[in-house]
């Protein structure tokens, strides 16, 4: 069985670190479903947060990343859908506590508030931790949708 591939989309002020972070996931042997945008030229972040939750729901993906200036409103509009939990993440510790605790499905950054070297580290770290489950954890990710 093949590895799905991963989502990844940005507005504007993501789009360069989007670029870096496609690349990281290509090296490292992932597939990338990039769904834009792609260029500089100004949009609208939640056109693509909702693009990136849309492709969870619909099972085309199991893991997504998304990127704006902050990483706030790309994850208020990817959240709304019910089939996402994207965390916003500053550094490892977030990215790992995203998945371990929360099952975090979508990683999102900032890219005006995240270094290039922290937000691949964040990235990897986010691939790699597994959700811890368990009972407690597992309740509380219950009752988020």
């Amino acid at each position: 069985m093949t590895e799905k591939p991963i989502a990844i989309a940005a507005d504007h002020a993501g789009f360069e670190l989007k670029a870096v972070l496609s690349e990281a996931l290509e090296a490292a042997g992932h597939t990338v479903l990039d769904l834009g945008t792609y260029g500089p030229e100004s949009v609208d972040y939640p056109d693509f947060g909702v693009a990136l939750a849309q492709v969870v729901e619909l099972g085309k993906v199991d893991r997504g990343v998304l990127v704006c200036g902050s990483g706030i409103g790309i994850s208020i509009a990817a959240n709304r859908n019910p089939s996402v939990r994207a965390a916003l993440c500053h550094d490892e510790t977030t990215a790992r506590l995203a998945r371990e605790h929360n099952d975090a499905n979508v990683l999102a950054l900032g890219a005006r508030t995240t270094g290039v070297d922290v937000a691949k580290a964040c990235l990897e770290i986010f691939l790699a931790t597994e959700f811890a489950g368990g009972e407690r954890h597992e309740r509380r990710v219950a009752k988020l949708g």
